[in-house]
């Protein structure tokens, strides 16, 4: 926002009306130092997100509201394995699928069924995008629910390319940055979890073949050690499973130190104390834990995301509709109150950390 201010200095232009104004001083606009911003959104599409796939496209739809409220650039991505098939007839598809990229030993082995479906952007009207966001809450409510909606079946859930479509942001977030002139750019993960390692090409030589085949490994958490080529900076590849995504973070964060990288992970109540202590360790989870037990959010650090929010389903899917019957007496209507701002609180809370890290 800018603002007017006096100078302190007489205009020329002002002095014939001094004996009706008062105001005889120049003006000076001030403009704070601010930057143009823009978000990516990643989206979880993989099966295990059933259960609580309308609650995340519930808070998805917050942000992209958000976004549109205060004009920020954004785009909206999916990831899945299911749009374009196997390439030997499923979905009625003949044709080999074309990969993505020319295979190379030592290079990662990204499947050529991945992809990235582009379900919400900024470049689109208010009324087009509105009505692109209803299409995508039918899908949802057919996945639950096929008798309600049906949904195209490339649409369906599939498996967990995570961090496939961690990597395709080295391509993305210069692309969106460049289109839309940004100085800042912010890139929200809404997942449920994590996935495994991706292997490598690796050359080997059959005894049954004159030369060599190029085939893929597993990645050694003992041995190997992924490098980019680019920046130069090398990671050792580590044995936990889930930490494989965190050091693919932190290569994206080498690669871009201006960008923020933000999850949000939509959590039922059993899963909460499993997923904090994955992260925390076993020694002094119980402070998030106990954050956790009274607000049903919490927020971690050192995860490779500059934070990571772990919200509850059961609180998002509240119903926080404020109705009491006629003849309520005033402590039946503070305590419908309370209940239809507990949702909004929690909402709220999380919403003004996200809010705090891109401003």
């Amino acid at each position: 926002r800018s603002a007017t201010s006096r100078t302190g200095i007489l205009s020329t232009e002002k002095l014939h009306t001094y004996r009706f104004n008062e105001d005889l001083f120049k003006r000076v606009n001030i403009v704070p130092d601010g930057k143009n911003h823009g978000l990516i959104f990643i989206l979880d599409w993989s099966g295990s997100m059933g259960t609580v796939m309308g609650d995340t496209i519930k808070q998805l739809y917050n942000l992209i509201w958000f976004c549109k409220k205060v004009s920020i650039p954004f785009q909206v991505y999916a990831f899945t394995q299911e749009y374009r098939g196997d390439g030997h007839g499923y979905y009625g598809r003949d044709e080999k699928l074309s990969e993505h990229y020319e295979a190379k030993e030592n290079l990662f082995l990204v499947d050529s069924r991945f992809s990235l479906m582009e379900f919400f952007t900024s470049d689109v009207s208010t009324k087009v995008l509105e009505e692109q966001m209803k299409n995508i809450w039918r899908v949802v409510a057919g996945l639950r629910s096929r008798t309600v909606y049906p949904f195209p079946i490339r649409l369906s859930l599939s498996g967990t390319p995570l961090n496939e479509a961690l990597i395709s942001l080295h391509k993305i977030i210069p692309s969106f940055q460049k289109k839309n002139k940004l100085q800042k750019v912010q890139c929200v993960v809404l997942t449920d979890g994590e996935a495994n390692h991706i292997p490598c090409h690796k050359k080997v030589q059959r005894h049954w073949e004159d030369g060599p085949y190029l085939g893929s490994r597993g990645l050694h958490p003992l041995k190997d050690y992924l490098r980019n080529r680019k920046t130069g900076c090398t990671y050792k590849v580590p044995c936990a499973w889930f930490e494989f995504t965190s050091i693919l973070l932190k290569d994206l964060k080498d690669t871009f130190p201006n960008v923020n990288f933000i999850g949000i992970r939509i959590l039922e109540s059993r899963d909460a104390k499993h997923f904090i202590r994955r992260y925390t360790g076993y020694s002094d989870p119980e402070p998030i834990i106990r954050d956790w037990t009274k607000n049903k959010s919490f927020s971690l650090k050192l995860t490779g995301y500059e934070k990571y929010f772990g919200i509850s389903s059961n609180a998002l899917s509240i119903d926080s509709e404020f109705e009491v019957k006629e003849d309520a007496t005033k402590g039946q209507i503070k305590s419908a109150f309370v209940k239809s701002l507990k949702n909004k609180k929690i909402n709220k809370k999380v919403l003004g950390e996200f809010v705090d890290l891109i401003v």
